[in-house]
């Protein structure tokens, strides 16, 4: 019954997550291609910033739920979510270091940069703590 409720739990988490994620990143483009510059977008400010750590903790969230074996990311698949989710951060990386020329003209660049940085946000907590957990369960072994 425990398993049933975090179960379901982790799913929305992870439901409420992925879509606020993409509704952010898509208002942080509009953001970054209005005011041409990432001082000025919405995740700088302090709503975005209370959104941000909303993202991050319902990412935790997924993580621990995930570790605890209580949530949507079964063992079989942490490999391939470590490996999107590296993948996803790389993504960002690359974007978000894009000059500004790429994220004004045209606005796919914003997109881009919006959308995977707060992917990003709420991807981090979970892929960092599956991580450990995985750099911890090969430690133990040896």
């Amino acid at each position: 019954m425990e398993k049933d409720i975090m179960g379901k739990i982790a799913i929305w988490a992870f439901i409420i997550g992925t879509l606020i994620a993409l509704i952010v990143g898509i208002y942080q483009a509009n953001s970054l291609h209005e005011s041409g510059g990432l001082i000025d977008s919405f995740l700088a400010t302090d709503t975005g910033g209370w959104v941000a750590w909303l993202l991050v903790v319902l990412g935790g969230i997924v993580g621990v739920l995930a570790i605890l074996g209580k949530g949507t990311i079964t063992k079989q698949e942490v490999p391939g979510f470590l490996m999107a989710g590296v993948a996803l951060l790389i993504t960002y990386g690359v974007f978000g270091s894009t000059i500004p020329t790429i994220y004004l003209h045209p606005y796919l660049g914003a997109l881009l940069i919006g959308v995977s940085e707060s992917l990003a946000l709420f991807i981090v907590p979970s892929v960092s703590l599956l991580a450990l957990k995985a750099v911890w369960d090969i430690g133990k072994n040896v």
